[in-house]
């Protein structure tokens, strides 16, 4: 395979694949494959295949904005010089905010950003982001993303709360506790300046406010921003690190590693019931599949979905056939063109679409000649812990 188009006919081969991507206008998928091949002292380079990619192609982001917040999250206690394990309080100073002081799915029930870290990593909870967004506030984030080259990235709001520009551009004062519940550092409320490039971005031909039908485009411009390109290359420097990572320590970096891959039965704080099955926030290769998975393929990634948009980007390694590959992919499953009616073709069109482009891009992997073979060994973790 020597280059976009190469790619384009053989994913093509399934019909499924061919007939989304040949409807650009009406799915919007957009698709970033990189290929990793190692030298003989296991240094990486990559191979890029995109097709559609462009960065000033809107797509409503979903969850995937929480990634890198939880990166930002360990880079801004590190300056700090605050451990991950510390309590965190939050107060409510501004409109639309909430106070809180303790976390049921913590270990020992009090908020901590590495619980809120794994608990989106986990299952993408959006409570844990909301708390993430409010540590960092609006104008930290989007600083230090333009800092490495994310320009047309925007992270504006909250996640499951509608709250105005104004509140989300407020966030609460908080404050880190010790042992003995003795405040070792606070900061008050903050409210950002930051100036955000205006945007003219519409999704779909209607939709409902309340129970009222608007027969127009639903406007997205003040909402988040996320480029497939930003979201795979912030993944890339995760994975890779380089120039463009962001100031984590490899002990954070491992973290975010570990709670990306684990399934959520896996792990013991935060704990999950049978419900959070191993492929629920899997969508490149086990689509909405239940039931367990395969323990000797992991996935590190982080994906997204609302609106009828399904987003995933992932570094996904097979242990047993030792081999690696980065994939990233988005679609819009919405026949109706009706926004917030709750009539989504997840289930029909985008999760197939998911499971089987991951599927053959695996299979291609499992039959490419490498020169070297990769030492996988920094990404396998022992869940148990």
């Amino acid at each position: 395979m020597e280059n976009s188009q190469d790619f384009y006919q053989y994913i093509s081969q399934d019909s499924l694949i061919s007939n989304i991507l040949n409807q650009k206008e009406k799915y919007k998928a957009q698709i970033i494959y990189t290929q990793i091949n190692r030298d003989e002292n296991n240094k990486p380079t990559f191979k890029n295949f995109e097709l559609n990619a462009h960065e000033n192609t809107y797509f409503y982001p979903a969850s995937t904005v929480k990634f890198p917040l939880t990166i930002l999250a360990l880079q801004r206690l590190n300056e700090l010089k605050i451990d991950k394990k510390t309590t965190i309080n939050f107060g409510a100073a501004f409109s639309g905010q909430t106070e809180t002081t303790s976390e049921k799915n913590a270990e020992n029930g009090l908020p901590t950003i590495q619980n809120y870290i794994k608990q989106i990593l986990l299952v993408s909870d959006n409570a844990s982001y909301n708390r993430l967004y409010e540590f960092l506030g609006q104008e930290y984030i989007n600083e230090e993303l333009r800092k490495k080259g994310y320009e047309k990235t925007q992270i504006r709001h909250r996640l499951e709360i509608f709250l105005t520009p104004e509140e989300n551009a407020a966030t609460n004062p908080i404050s880190f506790l010790d042992n003995s519940g003795k405040i070792i550092y606070s900061e008050p409320l903050k409210v950002s300046k930051f100036q955000f490039e205006k945007r003219n971005d519409f999704i779909g031909k209607a939709y409902y406010k309340g129970e009222n039908l608007i027969n127009e485009p639903m406007d997205f411009s003040l909402k988040n921003r996320l480029p497939l390109n930003d979201l795979h290359s912030i993944l890339q420097n995760l994975i890779f690190p380089s120039e463009k990572s962001f100031h984590i320590s490899n002990e954070d970096r491992l973290l975010l590693l570990k709670s990306m891959s684990m399934f959520p039965q896996e792990s013991k704080f935060p704990a999950y019931s049978e419900n959070e099955y191993d492929a629920v926030c899997k969508f490149l290769f086990y689509g909405s599949g239940k039931g367990d998975r395969p323990k000797n393929i992991r996935i590190f990634n982080k994906v997204g979905d609302a609106y009828g948009q399904l987003t995933d980007a992932a570094y996904i390694v097979d242990f047993e056939k030792n081999i690696e590959f980065m994939l990233s992919a988005t679609i819009y499953c919405n026949e109706d063109e009706t926004l917030n009616d709750d009539k989504y073709d997840y289930e029909t069109i985008g999760f197939p679409f998911m499971k089987k482009l991951g599927e053959m891009v695996y299979n291609f992997e499992t039959s490419r000649k490498r020169k070297n073979s990769p030492d996988l060994s920094e990404f396998q973790f022992d869940y148990s812990e």
